[in-house]
Parts: structure tokens; sequence; C-alpha cells
């Protein structure tokens, strides 16, 4: 099936999409919390994916307690994070595909990301995609996090696109409603998420890949 509409832009999310870090940061959150005598379920990580950090404060402290030591503890995850991070970040299977194919259709595009700009280049900077993309929409750029639609609407502003000729592609529920919440044409590539009924009744399309969305693209022009 073709999308609705005609795309003229494309705006990415970062983390679990672009990138493979979603498991860095989950497996980091664990080891922390069990060197601090926690257990850490699956199920509460999973229920922060696209999640501002404010609202994963909320989910921890409703976890473990108001008397949570939350700052401590996300400086450890940060620390123990980096060190993974070090070791590198892989690109997620066909973005350099995809972005090849956007090239040629002279199709613009943006990051969408809940992550800081510092985050950005930590994850992405050694792949040297962070070049070919039109603007980078991160933590800072907007007032209210996914799922609110803000983020996706400062995208489309950076890009000069009307949001309904914009097609986000997501890897978290949040970040479905946000995108489908400003107006865009969303596609999800599960990572840990998997599509419930809610989501894909969001979505124009869910997919195994970016090598999917390319061969949507392919077919529309």
């Amino acid at each position: 099936m073709l999308l609705p509409r005609p795309v003229h832009a494309i705006v990415f999310d970062m983390d679990g999409l672009l990138c493979d870090t979603e498991t860095i940061f989950r497996d980091s959150m664990i080891e922390v919390a069990r060197e601090r005598g926690h257990d850490f379920p699956p199920a509460l990580f999973l229920s922060m994916i696209g999640t501002s950090d404010e609202g994963s404060r909320k989910l921890m402290f409703e976890h473990y307690g108001a008397d949570f030591p939350l700052n401590e503890y996300w400086a450890d995850v940060a620390v123990n994070a980096r060190a993974r991070f070090a070791r590198g970040v892989d690109l997620k299977p066909g973005v350099v595909e995809i972005l090849d194919h956007l090239d040629g259709a002279s199709l613009p595009r943006a990051i969408c990301t809940s992550s800081s700009p510092a985050s950005v280049q930590s994850h992405l900077g050694a792949s040297g995609i962070i070049p070919r993309f039109h603007a980078i929409v991160a933590r800072g750029d907007y007032a209210n996090g996914k799922p609110h639609p803000e983020p996706y609407l400062t995208a489309a502003q950076k890009l000069g696109v009307d949001p309904q000729f914009c097609l986000a592609l997501e890897d978290s529920h949040n970040g479905i409603r946000s995108a489908h919440g400003a107006g865009m044409m969303t596609i999800m590539v599960p990572d840990l998420l998997e599509a419930t009924e809610e989501i894909r009744g969001l979505c124009v399309h869910v997919v195994d890949s970016l090598h999917d969305v390319r061969g949507f693209l392919s077919e529309r022009a």
C-alpha cells in the first residue's frame, strides 16, 4: 500500500531508530540498580522509552518511592553508559541506504529526539551521518517532550514543511503519539517495543527495518 500523501520531508527519531542505543541504556540502568541492591524490571525501562526526562523521573519515583536517590542513580548510570558508548554505537540496519535514497530524491530530513544535543554528537558523531540532516531537534529545543506533538511540530517548522507532508519514523509508542499528534504520517520501526493495537491505529505502516521504509518511498516516487 502506498503512503496516503506525498512526502516532502522525513523526520527521524534517534535512539533505537537511527542507532542501537536503547539496549545500552537498558543494560546500564539494570546493572547500576543491581549494584545498589535494587531490581530493575525490564517493563520499567520499556515504559520510559520515548519519554521526557521529567516523565522518566516520575516513573522511577512511582516504582521505587519518593526517597529513592535518583540523582545519584542517574549519575552512576551516565558513567556506566559512557563506558559502553566508548566501545562504539552501531547504526541500525538501513540507515545509510535510506539517507542515500533521500539524497537522490532531494528530500529534506531532520532528527527529532528526546535526547540532548550532546547525546546526538555522542551517539551519531563517529558515524559521520549528522551533516546529512538538515535540522536537529533535541531536548532544549521544545518546552513539551514526547508524547506531546511539539517536538515534531518544531522539526517541521525547522524544515519549512507542512507537518501533513512529513513522514515520521519512530520506534517508540510515545514518539508515534507525538508525531501523529503533530499531523504527520507515521511509520513504526520497532526496536524494543512491539506495536500495540493503539499504535498500529496511529501508523500508516509498521515495518521490520528502514529498508522497508525505503521501499515505500520508492513506490511513491
